[in-house]
C-alpha cells in the first residue's frame, strides 16, 4: 500500500475514533477536550497525541485515556497504548509523513516533536512588566481586610484556612481556590485578606485582584482600542489572579471565552487564581460547562450562615476596632436579631457606635432598638421557608406533610414546586438547604422547579398573579 494512502487510512480511523467520542460525551466537552487532540504518530504498540497545554494534558489522560484506547483498538484491530504529550500552539504541527520502522510502517511527525521541557524551563507567556503596575491594574484592596481582622468560626473556618494556605504558600497549594456564599459572609474580606498577605510576605510577586465586572470592562475596553494583545499579557503573566463575583460573567460569552483561556494558561504554568461567588460552580447561572468543570477543579470551599456564637464574636472584634465599650446585653441582642449577614450586623453596630458619639447618650438596649428599629423590623419579618410552606400548601388545599413526600401527583407536585421557588426568592439560604427543607431533595430539583414556575410565569398571567399573591401575604 503507498505511503499516502496509509497515512489516509490511519487518519480515517482517528476521525472515526473522535466521531464516536463526540457522540458520547456531548458537544460542550468535545470542543473544550478531544477536539484539540492532534495525532501525532501511530503503531502496534503505542498511538501518541498532543495537546496545547499540560493542564489538558493531565484532563484528557484522568477523564478520557482508557475510553481512547478502547476506541483506537475497535477501529485499528490493534492494542495500543495512548500516550499524551504537550505541544504549545505556538509551535507549529508539521504535515505527518510516513517512515519505515524495521519491517513496520509507522505514521509520524516529519520533525520529531521535543519532548516537553520541565516548567521550570518552559518561557513566560510575555516580558514580566514591573509588579507596580499589576498593582495599579489592580482594584484597591481595603487596609481593614486581613486575616488578623477575620473572626473564625465553625461556618468559615474552611474557607479561612484554604485562603491563609494559599496566601502563605511558597508553591501553589490548589489550583483555583474557588470560595463561595452568600451576601455579606467574608468572601471579599478573605480575598483581600490574600492579596495583602502576598504582597507583605512575597513582594516581588505580581498580583491583580479585580471584580469579573472590571475584568469584564478591561475586556470590553481592549476591544474597543483593538488591543487585545496587551489585555492578554497582562492578565495571562502574573503570579496570582484574583477574580471577585465570578457570578456576573454568567451570560457574556466574549468575557467567558477570555477568562477561559487565561485561567488555561495561568494554571498550566502554574500561577495561582482564586475565585469567588455566590454560589458553588455547578449552581453558577450562564456559565458554560466547560468553565464549571475548571472552576471546580482545585479546592471549593462554602462560607456558611453565621452562627449565633460567630455573630457575637464578630461584634466583639468590631467594637474593639472601634475602642468603644458595648454593653454586654446589646451585643447579644444584636447577635440574636441581625441573622442575614455580617455586613448588616457590623452596620448596626456602626450606626448605634455613632448616634452614641453624635448625640451624647450612652449605648443600651433601649438607645439600640430605638436606632435600630427599622433594620430591626426588617429581619422581624424575614420569611422562613417553614413559613412558605405552611402559607402555600393552605393556599392549594394540600397538606404540609406533601411538601416533603415523594408524591409526583400534579396537585401536589406543583404546589412543592412553587414553595421551593419562593423559598430560593424569599429566603437566604442555598439551593442544597433548601432541597433538604423538602423532604432531602437534591439542589437540581430545586432548579428544576425555580425555572418550571419561571416558565410557568412568563406565559400565564393568572399563575403569574397568584405568585405575586402569595409573595405578598408572606413578606406582609
Amino acid at each position: 500500500m503507498a505511503q499516502s494512502e496509509v497515512i489516509s487510512s490511519i487518519q480515517l480511523q482517528w476521525d472515526r475514533v473522535l466521531g464516536r467520542l463526540r457522540a458520547e460525551v456531548g458537544e460542550a466537552a468535545y470542543r473544550s477536550w478531544l477536539k484539540p487532540l492532534t495525532l501525532l504518530s501511530s503503531d502496534d504498540s503505542c498511538i501518541r497525541m498532543a495537546v496545547p497545554t499540560r493542564f489538558m494534558r493531565d484532563w484528557v489522560a484522568g477523564n478520557y485515556q482508557d475510553r481512547i484506547q478502547a476506541l483506537w483498538q475497535d477501529e485499528a484491530g490493534v492494542s495500543s497504548a495512548v500516550e499524551i504529550v504537550v505541544l504549545p500552539l505556538a509551535r507549529p504541527v508539521p504535515k505527518p509523513a510516513l517512515v519505515e520502522v524495521g519491517a513496520e510502517a509507522e505514521v509520524r511527525l516529519s520533525e520529531k516533536p521535543e519532548s516537553p521541557r520541565e516548567e521550570s524551563e518552559l518561557p513566560a507567556l510575555v516580558e514580566s512588566p514591573r509588579v507596580a503596575e499589576f498593582q495599579s491594574l489592580s482594584g484597591s484592596l481595603d487596609p481593614r481586610f486581613t486575616f488578623d481582622n477575620f473572626v473564625v468560626g465553625k461556618p468559615n473556618e474552611l474557607a479561612y484556612a484554604a485562603a491563609r494556605r494559599v496566601a502563605e504558600a511558597e508553591n501553589v497549594p490548589f489550583n483555583p481556590l474557588f470560595l463561595y456564599g452568600g451576601v455579606g459572609l467574608g468572601k471579599t474580606h478573605l480575598m483581600h485578606a490574600i492579596a495583602h498577605q502576598i504582597r507583605n510576605v512575597y513582594p516581588q510577586k505580581k498580583v491583580i485582584y479585580l471584580s469579573a465586572e472590571k475584568f469584564m470592562y478591561q475586556f470590553v475596553r481592549a476591544l474597543r482600542t483593538k488591543d487585545t494583545m496587551s489585555f492578554k499579557e497582562q492578565f495571562r503573566s502574573v503570579d496570582v489572579l484574583m477574580i471577585d463575583d465570578v457570578q456576573f460573567i454568567g451570560g457574556r460569552e466574549a468575557t467567558q471565552e477570555e477568562f477561559f483561556h487565561t485561567f488555561n494558561a495561568l494554571v498550566d504554568q502554574n500561577r495561582q487564581v482564586v475565585i469567588s461567588a455566590d454560589k458553588s460552580p455547578s449552581d453558577l447561572a450562564g456559565v458554560e460547562d466547560r468553565m464549571k468543570s475548571r472552576l471546580g477543579w482545585g479546592l471549593v470551599a462554602d462560607i456558611h450562615p453565621t452562627t449565633y456564637e460567630l455573630r457575637l464574636g464578630i461584634l466583639e472584634s468590631k467594637a474593639e476596632q472601634l475602642d468603644v465599650v458595648i454593653p454586654q446585653k446589646v451585643i447579644e441582642f444584636l447577635a440574636h436579631k441581625i441573622t442575614s449577614n455580617i455586613r448588616e450586623l457590623e452596620g448596626a453596630l456602626n450606626r448605634i457606635v455613632a448616634h452614641a458619639t453624635l448625640v451624647g447618650r450612652a449605648v443600651s438596649l433601649e438607645t439600640t432598638q430605638e436606632v435600630l428599629h427599622d433594620l430591626l423590623r426588617a429581619n422581624d419579618r424575614r420569611v422562613t421557608i417553614e413559613e412558605i410552606q405552611k402559607k402555600v400548601a393552605e393556599h392549594f388545599n394540600v397538606r404540609i406533610s406533601d411538601m416533603h413526600s415523594s408524591r409526583r401527583a400534579r396537585a401536589v407536585a406543583r404546589p412543592r414546586q412553587i414553595a421551593m421557588y419562593l423559598s430560593k426568592h424569599l429566603t437566604s439560604r442555598s439551593l442544597p438547604e433548601i432541597g433538604r427543607k423538602f423532604g432531602g431533595r437534591d439542589h437540581t430539583t430545586v432548579m428544576h422547579a425555580v425555572k418550571k414556575v419561571e416558565e410557568l410565569k412568563s406565559g400565564d398571567v393568572e399563575f403569574s398573579e397568584d405568585i405575586e399573591l402569595l409573595r405578598r401575604m408572606l413578606e406582609n
